[in-house]
């Protein structure tokens, strides 16, 4: 049985960062894994270690910067990986949902895995779409915001929990293949230890073009463009107060006075 997981590297910006064309300027962000991908790769390893003959594999789209991330997810447990990129991806502006769903979807009918794992959502785009796109591509089953799993693949059934609004939990049974999005707090997501950082660094991680993987330049077009980016200008300013409650209470409501929230 193979489990494909989708990993992410996503930007953090400063609290003080600049602006560089039309994005964040290099020196103003750091690099991880997604914190949502990361309970996505600890739920795949959690199923290898309880199941014989499982093989798990992450997928990510991103250059050569990204196989730092990459290869933490490979210290936790996971097999071995796949980072796709090339030229064309390099110079395009940004990629939207379709083209991550079709770019995966080409990675993932190769591989013919039996589940695919993904985090619910990005933590910099904050997207939260790419695995129900990739589940249509590949004509899976899906269940999205998935809180609780438990696999019985002899029987080739995922029986999982979903949050759902106003808190209500659903639990249904998806055939597989199926492509999951997991929610954080589905497990404790494990540190990589010394010894599986060293054993990440022999685990096979491969680098696919789009032309290796059957697409061409193409794929990349999207009727969506991004035109400007621009700190929006504060429209007031916070007031903060130093001291206990009793010595602030009464700024506070003369605060609120002058501003005629509260009548004198």
């Amino acid at each position: 049985m193979k489990v494909l997981v989708t990993v992410k590297e996503v930007a953090e910006v400063d609290d003080e960062f600049e602006i560089s064309g039309l994005d964040i300027a290099e020196g103003s962000l750091e690099y991880d894994l997604n914190e949502w991908d990361d309970y996505a790769v600890e739920e795949a390893v959690q199923i290898s270690e309880a199941t014989e003959d499982i093989e798990v594999v992450t997928v990510t789209i991103g250059p050569e910067r990204a196989e730092e991330t990459v290869r933490m997810a490979l210290a936790k447990g996971a097999d071995r990986a796949i980072r796709v990129w090339d030229d064309a991806l390099a110079e395009a502006q940004f990629l939207d949902i379709g083209t991550k769903a079709d770019i995966i979807a080409a990675v993932a009918e190769a591989e013919d895995p039996d589940l695919v794992l993904s985090g619910v959502q990005a933590s910099d785009d904050s997207n939260g779409a790419t695995g129900v796109a990739l589940a249509k591509r590949l004509g899976f089953e899906w269940a999205a915001v998935v809180n609780d799993l438990e696999l019985d693949a002899g029987a080739g059934i995922a029986s999982v929990h979903r949050e759902l609004e106003g808190g209500i939990e659903e639990l249904t049974d998806v055939d597989l293949p199926a492509v999951l999005t997991i929610q954080t707090g589905i497990n404790e997501p494990r540190y990589a230890s010394l010894r599986g950082i060293r054993q990440a660094q022999r685990k096979p991680l491969e680098t696919e073009s789009l032309d290796d993987i059957g697409l061409d330049a193409s794929v990349v077009e999207s009727p969506i463009e991004r035109t400007s980016m621009y700190e929006p200008e504060t429209e007031s300013d916070a007031v903060v107060w130093d001291g206990n409650a009793d010595e602030t209470a009464g700024e506070l409501a003369e605060l609120l006075r002058e501003k005629g929230v509260v009548e004198g």
